[in-house]
């Protein structure tokens, strides 16, 4: 698996959602990011987390050859959408590579809501 580090030593399992809550953070410093949003939407409504559950707004998706994380975010009104997702993405990437060693195979930013305040 991805999330298993081997060395002379043993090996090191790295839990996903260590790599969660390493990927909100990393979100939540980006321009225009209001939140993590819930995963799960109801009614077509969202719920805005706070800094202790970022981790529930991020999804982390490990096999045998894909390394997936999943952001759930709401964004502020007036930024550009498509460049806060794309500061996320290269922010939370940087974030995992210098953590962790090493990097996701894909990044996925799901704009769950615009908040207007």
């Amino acid at each position: 698996m991805r999330n298993i580090i081997k060395n002379s030593l043993g090996e090191i399992e790295i839990s996903k959602e260590v790599i969660a809550i390493l990927a909100g953070n990393a979100a939540m410093e980006c321009y225009g990011l209001v939140g993590m949003a819930s995963r799960k939407m109801s009614d077509g409504l969202t719920e805005l987390l706070g800094r202790e559950n970022l981790g529930k707004g991020v999804e982390v998706k490990i096999s045998e050859d894909m390394f997936t994380v999943d952001l759930y975010i709401i964004v502020q009104y007036g930024t550009k959408i498509h460049e806060v997702a794309n500061n996320i993405i290269e922010k939370v990437n940087f974030i995992l590579k210098n953590t962790l060693g090493f990097n996701p195979d894909k990044i996925n930013v799901i704009v769950h809501g615009v908040r207007t305040k």
